[in-house]
């Protein structure tokens, strides 16, 4: 015969039902204390059942036991459940409980009794509580953040407004977000325009417009012309990266008008000036070569008749016009020097050292010189230019190291974006206060006094190299002597004469 669900009831042990509930419970009488203490309450608190049965409730010390217990308290109303209270355990620890508390009564109604389960959220609680103080450092981190980027923003915005450069911000649709005093004074306010339209006066995105590329967090440098103004400007525009993520872009007009007009005077005042040094050199080298001839002459059609201080003067008049000679060439070189564009392919720098080689034949024989040649990289400057860089640093290190028993080294190196030449000695190397002086025009060093020259060669090599981006410089050779380098770059050359194009 089938059992209804209150007879099931009763026929369970109520012991073995309160050891198998899986929380903690107890059972107390009316005077609160202890009647019955099951498993779950002995593993979470440490009190066995034994420890416990008997015992005033309030030995757990929690917040709400003793005086301040609300089991038989009227106004409470019962059950209380999701209740939370502190205890102390048998190992001395506090434990966080959540308890729910409910009174027992007999068949008549009367109360009998009290009863409490509970489970341990200690863990849960600390976990909680730290998360509280997280959340709450994380809000005063907030808050602070939030105070120092309003600070930035008007430190910014003050250091913009006070700048007489223009200055403003747009987004990346192109929208104007700010504008700096400066601007708006001369240009009007134009913040929520399209910055295309506002300064340029397009109905469509600039041709060179550096958005994409500031969008990509890279720097650019332009120069451009205002329309109104009619003034040339040079421009940096930089991103900026906000909390959000987002990334703007600002924009920094420097007028470079005058700047610009100065430079081209400048630049016409040094193309007189290289023609007028072209036009002198050749001139004067014109009549300086039938001194020289008839000074040879001289020496050999009369040498026989004329007493050793006539041939001595004789002698003197050839070496100072081949001196002459020499300047000239040198000035003619140094003319040139930047009036010849960058070639479209790379020079083939082995075939030049050959060249500069065979010039130099005689002078490497009668001094026995011994000369390393390794592979050197391929360059892009004019021929001629490249000529005078090798052999004013070959001639230099023949002229003072070539007898020294040491080889002359002349080597190179390459990557994707530079290209190196150098030429090494052995001999008596470069006084460390004059490795900058001896690339000035027209300077001669102390170990040069005995020796011809200008003061032109390395003026011109370094004055080369410069004019097409590259330098030139010299370091000590270990063990003894000067290495000399050369530095250029493989890429296009940055054109010196940019004319800014009206947007």
């Amino acid at each position: 015969m089938e059992r209804h669900p209150e007879n099931l009831l009763e026929a369970l042990d109520l012991h073995q039902l309160m050891t198998t509930i899986p929380s903690g419970l107890f059972l107390v009488d009316l005077r609160q204390n202890i009647v019955h203490w099951n498993e779950e309450a002995a593993r979470i608190t440490g009190y066995s059942a034994e420890e416990v049965v008997g015992r005033h409730c309030s030995f757990l010390e929690g917040i709400e036991c003793g005086s301040g217990c609300s089991l038989y308290d009227q106004k409470v109303p019962k059950p209380v459940v999701g209740a939370v209270c502190r205890v102390k355990a048998k190992d001395g620890r506090r434990l966080f409980l959540l308890k729910n508390v409910d009174l027992l009564r007999n068949e008549r109604g009367e109360v009998v009794g009290g009863i409490e389960s509970f489970n341990d959220i200690t863990e849960l609680r600390r976990t909680q509580l730290e998360l509280e103080k997280t959340l709450r450092g994380t809000e005063a981190a907030v808050r602070e953040r939030t105070a120092e980027l309003k600070t930035e923003r008007e430190w910014l915005r003050t250091v913009l407004d006070t700048m007489v450069d223009f200055a403003y911000i747009s987004s990346d649709d192109f929208t104007i977000r700010y504008m700096n005093l400066a601007m708006i004074e001369v240009v009007g306010d134009r913040v929520g325009e399209k910055c295309f339209r506002a300064f340029y006066q397009r109905n469509d995105i600039c041709e060179e417009c550096p958005m994409p590329s500031v969008m990509e967090e890279d720097v650019v440098r332009q120069e451009r012309v205002f329309i109104r103004p009619q003034k040339i400007y040079e421009v940096i525009h930089t991103p900026l990266r906000f909390t959000d993520g987002s990334v703007q872009k600002l924009s920094v007009y420097r007028d470079i008008t005058d700047r610009k007009h100065h430079e081209e005077l400048l630049e016409a005042a040094n193309r007189d000036l290289d023609a007028f040094v072209y036009t002198v050199s050749h001139d004067l080298r014109t009549p300086l070569t039938p001194i020289i001839g008839y000074a040879e002459f001289l020496a050999e059609a009369y040498g026989d008749r004329l007493d050793d201080r006539a041939l001595g003067l004789l002698s003197e008049i050839q070496g100072q016009g081949r001196r002459m000679v020499s300047l000239m060439e040198d000035l003619l070189a140094l003319s040139r020097i930047g009036n010849l564009e960058r070639p479209a392919q790379t020079v083939p720098t082995d075939e030049v050292l050959r060249q500069v080689l065979r010039e130099f034949d005689a002078l490497i024989k009668s001094r026995q010189s011994r000369l390393e040649v390794d592979t050197l990289p391929p360059v892009r400057i004019p021929e001629t230019l490249l000529f005078q860089i090798l052999a004013n640093l070959v001639g230099n290190a023949l002229h003072y190291a070539g007898h020294s028993g040491q080889p002359i080294e002349i080597g190179g190196e390459q990557n994707a974006e530079r290209s190196r030449i150098y030429v090494r000695d052995h001999g008596p190397g470069v006084d460390p206060e004059q490795s900058e002086k001896i690339f000035e025009l027209f300077y001669r060093g102390t170990s040069s006094k005995d020796r011809a020259g200008t003061g032109l060669g390395l003026g011109i090599v370094r004055k080369i190299a410069e004019s097409y981006r590259g330098r030139a410089w010299v370091e000590p050779t270990p063990g003894g002597g000067a290495t000399f380098w050369v530095d250029l770059p493989n890429g296009e050359q940055e054109s010196r004469d940019h004319e800014p194009r009206e947007i």
